[in-house]
């Protein structure tokens, strides 16, 4: 299982939400940046970033942070947040982003989402931010009538690199994953599943590797150091090496 640290951007600055709640936000650094040299310099191996303010605006908002993590560390970087347009696309590729990920658009125009991915072959992930198993968009500011897993399996023939399942209720507050959630969805789609919200304690990274769940963002729990890197990176390394 792969293990994503994430760097959520409001305003710039490195904070993390509870429940996608912009009302409730932790600041847990001014440097996004230097946050992402230290989870480089702790193993990691690629990066999970947020662009909160663009998920709000509709597009891409903190590009020159984006622009100065992806030059600044030697890992591919995951980018989302208001990304909806071609043009937003080609920007985010040329700010060094590696994958871009796919959620108020892929829910608005499925079809544009295979168009992309096929332009783009394993650098598009969809982004599924699930309200009760039903998708959130805008920032998860809106609840559509669209089941997460239903919207997986729409646009799954596409190239797409993974599917990002978010459920909303578990993010930031250290409950543990939705389980159940991300079963359902590892059998709806052939599409790889990275799990998000949730993921606070060791047992958590180890339960999700023995499901084969594909890969893992941790937030808030790498800040506070119920996890840390370095003991997910070889819990999941070491179950790896054993198959």
């Amino acid at each position: 299982m792969l293990i994503y640290p994430a760097i959520d951007l409001l305003g710039g600055r490195c904070v993390r939400l509870k429940q996608g709640d912009y009302a409730q936000e932790t600041v847990f650094s001014d440097d996004p940046t230097a946050v992402a040299r230290r989870w480089v310099e702790l193993g990691a191996d690629r990066i999970h970033l947020v662009d909160l303010d663009g998920a709000k605006a509709g597009q891409p908002v903190n590009g020159e942070v984006i622009r100065a993590i992806a030059a600044a560390v030697p890992v591919p970087c995951q980018l989302g947040g208001g990304i909806r347009t071609d043009a937003d696309l080609a920007t985010v590729f040329d700010w060094g982003i590696r994958w871009a990920v796919l959620g108020t658009k892929a829910l608005q125009d499925p079809n544009w989402v295979q168009v992309v991915a096929a332009r783009y072959p394993d650098r598009i992930v969809l982004g599924l931010d699930a309200r009760n198993g039903f998708v959130a968009t805008d920032g998860w500011l809106a609840t559509s009538s669209t089941k997460a897993t239903d919207l997986a399996q729409q646009v799954e023939t596409a190239p797409l690199a993974a599917v990002v399942y978010t459920d909303i209720a578990k993010d930031g507050m250290m409950s543990g994953p939705n389980y159940e959630a991300l079963r359902e969805m590892r059998a709806a789609t052939r599409l790889p599943v990275i799990a998000s919200g949730g993921v606070s304690a060791m047992e958590h990274v180890r339960q999700l590797t023995e499901t084969g769940t594909f890969g893992c963002i941790i937030g808030r729990a790498l800040y506070e150091g119920q996890i840390t890197l370095p003991e997910a990176l070889t819990l999941v390394r070491a179950k790896q090496s054993s198959r």
